[in-house]
């Protein structure tokens, strides 16, 4: 039996006092004020006591880890139809080029970038009536935490810097895969990245991927081969162009933000979060990278 708490504690020391943290994200200038010495992880069983350690309950902003999310909501309200708008392959490129999205006639890689996670956002802003607010209530729901919030300045700060982001929704409106006004759906875009979670209600709303669908209240939110297809997305597609080295290294599926969060998973095992600011050159968490290949290593938990 793994004692997971011994575990992570022995991670957490290894890495907390490493000189090489990794450089805070600074083109969105909320995130900048993040310090680089914070540090935290929570692991989440399926079955058993939750772990922790570190900085694990400071809230964060969760930035792209929130497209997973945010799909797992698009495809209860169209299912197989989202794969008509948006593929579903690695795209190769940073998280925000755009020279593949006009070269494939405005059908993002995959829901993961950028303007595939555009798409995203406009399909919810199409069916939910009150999208920031119905969004925010779906988010806190899974997690089963009604303390979550929007972090307002940062998603102002992504508003007034989002140029790249303008760009991909103006390219996918002129390409018609884009059917709400394009500052309607940025508008939602921004705050669904500005979600403020800290390691363990990210844990706790990524819990229905590791169980089957259902989320820690024990309903059922997704159907197992949407699971299975998000999953798969996730191990895919969830960390860039640095996605196979995830794979390679950790063996999980799992998503970054730029926030410094990690979030990765076990089907029918547990939920594993860390959350260290300072990211690599591929734009993921340096620390964060190197406690869930750790991670993976000392425990021999992964998909392979």
């Amino acid at each position: 039996m793994i004692n997971f708490q011994n575990v992570i504690n022995d991670i957490h020391n290894n890495l907390k006092s490493s000189e090489n943290r990794g450089v805070v994200a600074s083109y969105i200038p909320e995130l900048e004020k993040q310090s680089a010495k914070s540090f935290g992880i929570f692991l989440k069983p399926i079955n058993g006591e939750n772990c922790h350690v570190g900085d694990w309950n400071t809230p964060f902003s969760i930035q792209s880890i929130s497209k997973v999310l945010a799909l797992s909501k698009a495809i209860v309200f169209e299912n197989n139809k989202v794969w008509q708008r948006v593929d579903v392959e690695p795209s190769g490129n940073p998280f925000n080029h755009l020279s593949l999205l006009e070269l494939e006639k405005g059908i993002p890689r995959n829901p993961l970038i950028n303007a595939g996670a555009i798409v995203i956002a406009d399909i919810l802003v199409t069916h939910l009536k009150h999208p920031k607010q119905d969004f925010l209530d779906y988010v806190r729901n899974i997690a089963g935490d009604h303390t979550i919030n929007y972090n307002l300045d940062v998603a102002k700060s992504e508003q007034n810097t989002g140029f790249k982001n303008f760009a991909a929704a103006h390219l996918l409106k002129s390409f018609k895969n884009l059917n709400n006004d394009v500052d309607t759906v940025l508008d939602f875009y921004f705050h669904q990245c500005a979600l403020e979670l800290n390691c363990k209600q990210l844990a706790n709303a990524f819990y229905l991927f590791a169980n089957a669908g259902k989320c820690i209240n024990n309903k059922q939110h997704l159907s197992l081969i949407q699971v299975k297809r998000i999953n798969a997305i996730m191990l895919t597609c969830g960390f860039y162009d640095e996605a196979g080295e995830f794979a390679f290294e950790v063996g999980l599926p799992g998503k970054s933000g730029v926030g410094g969060g990690i979030v990765a998973l076990l089907p029918s095992n547990f939920v594993i979060v860390t959350w260290s600011p300072g990211l690599n050159a591929k734009g993921n968490s340096l620390l964060g990278m190197q406690a869930l290949e750790q991670f993976t290593t000392k425990t021999k938990r992964s998909i392979f």
